[in-house]
């Protein structure tokens, strides 16, 4: 048992848990004034709920016992013998206690990062029970396989350090299934549907940023070198995000926003990611750029493409999870992190491939069994909004609540 390392995680855990209103806050200022308090509290209830179903079901099923490589078995159901003694297969310095609550703000952010995509049009009760829902067949599942001891994508050498496919891609995939099963907001193409509140989404934008220090840094699972390689590399990808979007607005708008150098910032942080604890500080800049030009022509094509994906979480967290996740087969160095592979760029272009394998099956699991939940929620329970409602607006009709009495 090492107490630093005890203490640096709990601090983590404290920070990847802060993303979430954090989340709230970046996202509700992006939507119109008559659905920002319903926007907020789709994340913040996720708190709740995916919590719940961490204790009970979630941690067992991802990091419990192996079943064939697929899924954990259910033998820590309600922390069954989870406790403060460290665990043999996971952070080995720490309690697993600390282990489990720090996986489970994980847990929590993934699906509050798909509200993004439906926001302003989806009814409260059904959307908890695809949250639900999801939690326990894709998040789970997709966390084992990856980070779970015994996991098949692990076993094969898929790699991931802090969730670029378990949290982004996922979430991208799910966040593609809703905006094709539910359609567009009314009037879409026709209305304007400005931001209401941008100040909102920059304090969002900084809280997600300083969070991500925890979701990253925290990912190395003690306070070593490791932690220090992530801390820079989330950082320096981050700013060199930021710095590349507002670079493509200018050269395609001649104009420079700030909602673009928040949205560049995410694009950069989510792309960042997957590779942060494998990747040196000049490589870490090099995945930010690219995540700034990639993530900016991905939001923009969505237009053309006639998607509604409200606030832009496939352009964003989908497209950089992926593209991250790949750029990790490239830039990773046992020079950084030994017991990390070497990328194509330093003699191994086998993990290329590895790569793009688990961006493939993991990409196409959550898109499938999200869109079938979609589904099947819509067609029993009505999880798009009546019309009127959604023209009256969410905060109204949904929660009886208003952000702003003028």
């Amino acid at each position: 048992m090492n107490k630093a390392d005890t203490a640096f995680i709990l601090a983590a855990a404290g920070l990847v848990l802060l993303m979430t209103p954090g989340l709230a806050l970046f996202y509700a200022g992006m939507v119109r004034r008559k659905n920002v308090l319903a926007t907020i509290l789709q994340s913040l209830i996720l708190i709740s709920l995916v919590s719940i179903e961490w204790v009970y079901l979630g941690y067992s099923m991802s990091f419990g016992p192996d079943v064939g490589g697929f899924i954990g078995d259910l033998s820590w159901f309600a922390l069954n013998g989870v406790t403060n003694a460290p665990s043999p297969d996971y952070a080995t310095t720490i309690p697993q206690t600390v282990f489990m609550i720090y996986q489970c703000m994980f847990a929590i952010i993934t699906p509050a990062l798909i509200t993004g995509a439906f926001a302003e049009r989806v009814r409260f009760v059904p959307f908890l029970v695809f949250s639900l829902l999801w939690a326990i067949l894709v998040y789970n599942p997709v966390c084992h396989w990856i980070w779970g001891k015994g996991g098949w994508l692990g076993n094969l050498g898929v790699l991931d350090f802090a969730g670029g496919l378990v949290v982004h891609a996922t979430c991208g995939a799910a966040a593609l299934a809703g905006v094709l099963v539910l359609g567009s907001r009314k009037g879409y193409g026709k209305s304007s549907f400005m931001p209401h509140n941008l100040p909102m989404t920059m304090i969002g934008t900084g809280l997600l940023w300083f969070g991500w220090f925890g979701f990253n840094g925290g990912s190395a699972l003690a306070a070593d070198e490791i932690a220090a390689t992530a801390f820079v590399a989330t950082h320096l990808g981050g700013m060199a995000g930021m710095m590349m979007w507002v670079v493509m607005e200018w050269l395609t708008r001649k104009k420079a926003t700030t909602l673009g150098a928040a949205s560049g910032d995410i694009a950069g942080l989510a792309t960042i990611t997957p590779t942060a604890g494998f990747v040196g500080p000049n490589s870490a800049i090099i995945i930010g750029c690219i995540a700034g030009v990639v993530c900016y022509l991905a939001v923009n094509a969505k237009s053309k493409l006639g998607l509604d994906d409200s606030l832009d979480v496939v352009g964003i967290h989908g497209v950089g999870g992926i593209v991250g996740t790949i750029c990790l087969g490239f830039f990773a160095s046992t020079a950084v992190n030994p017991g990390g592979v070497d990328g194509l760029f330093f003699g191994n272009a086998s993990q290329v491939g590895k790569q793009i394998f688990g961006v493939v099956v993991v990409s196409v699991y959550a898109f499938v069994i999200s869109w079938i939940l979609f589904k099947v929620i819509h067609g029993t329970m009505g999880m798009r909004l009546p019309e009127d409602a959604e023209v009256e607006g969410m905060d109204s009709t949904e929660h009886s609540e208003t952000a702003y009495n003028n």
